[in-house]
């Protein structure tokens, strides 16, 4: 997960104060000493976090701490609210040319995720009714072409290429001319990577720079590399005048050191970032939405964004339904793990539901996609009729189902218990929600509570 060394630190500073009637300058002093051992631990920037610790300090001893009922609450909102600014305060978007079509030069070192990153970005704006071409500027890295053309044949996204015996140079000005003479509206153009050192290549993307007038100079920098990514983020941005960085490998970024720093030191935005291997696993960076996953709050809309694009409203509705009254079989059990895998890995998902952090780290609650895969096997190895009516599974069809799907009888006999126990909490659950909330006041909440459980009693059959 991204940040996770860093999000579980800093949610174990402010567990401390919590709760407290009265916080003390002392009090702000001790949390923001940890808060500062966790950033550069995180391979923040030195100057970064000096920065960031003195504004929160200055803003944490005001009057608008001094005068809370709750002094702790209020910290973490300024600490929030800083780690917000930090990453660039609000989302910077694509630049969009006034006459298409909007020219997009991709840059980086040699390793960084650069060709795939384009691919990615081609998809993601083709998901928003663009009709993005990709032109193949790198003829030095062998099998680069070819990279990008199964990356556009993939997406049904076209590639424009003239081999590598053609000057990057010519293959940028005739690519952006075809976007023109045949309506493409965004015209990605991918470069060799280069190291900032190499004066030819930094002269030749310049060269590219200057032939085609890009809208967008986009930056794409590993951001597992930590501290380096923002030096190789400052070195670019004094050659060729970065517009924006992409940070590829996020989702491996346990520390963040990149996210939070590259926008302070060469004030250039973070605009994308790519949070795992496959073709749509690319998002905008919203800073807010960043800051809040980091301290434990969650990632509410980016959650509801991931539902409304991977999920039918219908069938959502409908699932809803079943839910509520009961009526919930294997088969639909299947289709939702179909819905809900469609939206990302469940670590990535879980992460922008608030609170879930301290969940993940409760040694009850452990989320194992082999053992989902495990759970869809024995579903699958079901008859139609033993999907709709579980009960009716005696000893021998259990016997069945685990040769089926290469598990053991008390696997199926496991999934079999927690798939009762999860209809029956559903129905329990839609019982104490009424139009307007919960039923029973603090009866109900209460018995909402000891469901979940805190990650100790709830269980879910995977």
């Amino acid at each position: 997960m991204a940040f996770e060394g860093l999000s579980t630190r800093l949610q174990n500073v402010f567990s401390k104060i919590k709760g407290r009637g009265k916080v003390t300058e002392d009090d702000v002093n001790e949390a923001m000493r940890e808060v500062r051992l966790a950033l550069l631990e995180a391979d923040v920037n030195f100057k970064v976090v000096k920065d960031f610790i003195a504004k929160v300090k200055e803003r944490a001893t005001g009057q608008e701490v001094v005068k809370s009922f709750t002094p702790a609450m209020v910290i973490i909102d300024i600490v929030n609210k800083e780690l917000t600014e930090l990453m660039g305060g609000t989302q910077a978007t694509l630049a969009k040319a006034n006459k298409p079509p909007t020219v997009i030069l991709m840059a980086g070192l040699q390793g960084a995720g650069k060709t795939t990153l384009t691919g990615k970005l081609a998809k993601l704006l083709q998901s928003q009714n663009h009709k993005p071409l990709l032109v193949a500027g790198d003829i030095y890295r062998p099998a680069a072409i070819k990279q990008l053309e199964v990356l556009g044949g993939q997406i049904g996204v076209p590639v424009f290429t003239l081999g590598d015996q053609v000057s990057p140079v010519q293959i940028a000005k005739q690519g952006v001319q075809l976007a023109r003479d045949q309506g493409n509206d965004y015209v990605l153009i991918d470069t060799a990577g280069r190291l900032q050192i190499d004066a030819e290549l930094m002269q030749e993307i310049k060269d590219i720079h200057s032939a085609v007038n890009p809208d967008e100079v986009l930056l794409v920098v590993d951001a597992m590399t930590g501290q380096e990514a923002v030096n190789v983020a400052q070195s670019f941005h004094e050659q060729l005048a970065v517009t924006g960085v992409v940070l590829t490998k996020l989702d491996g970024d346990t520390r963040g050191g990149a996210a939070l720093s590259v926008k302070a030191v060469t004030g250039c935005p973070i605009k994308f970032a790519s949070t795992g291997e496959k073709i749509d696993q690319l998002e905008a960076f919203h800073p807010d939405r960043m800051a809040s996953r980091i301290l434990g709050m969650g990632d509410m809309l980016s959650l509801i964004e991931k539902a409304q694009t991977n999920m039918d409203a219908e069938k959502a509705a409908e699932m809803e339904r079943k839910m509520r009254t009961a009526d919930f079989t294997f088969d639909d059990f299947l289709e939702q793990m179909e819905q809900v895998r469609k939206m990302g890995p469940l670590d990535q998902l879980l992460d922008m539901m608030p609170g879930m952090n301290k969940l993940k780290g409760n040694p009850n609650f452990k989320i194992d996609e082999k053992q989902i895969a495990r759970t869809e096997a024995i579903a699958k190895s079901m008859t139609k009729v033993e999907k709709k009516k579980p009960d009716i599974i005696n000893y021998s069809r259990r016997k069945r189902i685990a040769a089926g799907s290469g598990t053991t009888v008390a696997d199926v006999n496991r999934l079999l218990k927690q798939f009762e126990d999860m209809k029956k909490m559903m129905k329990q659950f839609s019982g104490m929600m009424g139009p307007k909330g919960p039923k029973g006041g603090m009866k109900g909440l209460k018995n909402m509570k000891n469901m979940l459980g805190g990650g100790k009693n709830m269980k879910f059959p995977f």
